[in-house]
């Protein structure tokens, strides 16, 4: 079993940058993939980054180039640096974990989800 519990949301300009967090409980974390999606009003839940057991990393094509997902296995947390913020960014963000250790976009594959993290970027 695998809680997660995200921080770091908030209100930002556009061009700001933020840093999520996603702490976990589990002494096997370090062998879980992480993912990172969000959900803006009205909308399907969309994925947004992921990192494998290895540290391997993918993006959605919205994202590439501003923002970061990475991991501190000695402190069970996943990051994401989020820079140059638009308002398109503004969702609730989620981050899930994945037992198999292979990142994935498809949200369906993830096993364990934090309550989420609120983030609104003004223009």
């Amino acid at each position: 079993q695998v809680q997660l519990e995200e921080s770091g949301g908030g209100l930002v300009q556009a061009g700001g940058s933020l840093r999520l967090n996603c702490a976990a409980s589990g002494r096997t974390f370090s062998t879980y993939a992480v993912g990172w999606f969000r959900q803006a009003p009205g909308k399907e839940r969309e994925f947004v980054a992921a990192i494998s057991r290895s540290a391997g990393t993918d993006y959605a094509d919205s994202v590439k180039g501003r923002f970061t997902i990475s991991r501190d296995n000695t402190k069970n947390t996943v990051y994401l640096q989020m820079n140059s913020l638009k308002p398109e960014d503004t969702a609730v963000y989620y981050c899930a974990a994945r037992g198999s250790g292979f990142r994935s976009s498809i949200p369906q594959r993830y096993d364990y989800w934090g309550q989420g993290t609120h983030i609104t970027v003004s223009s």
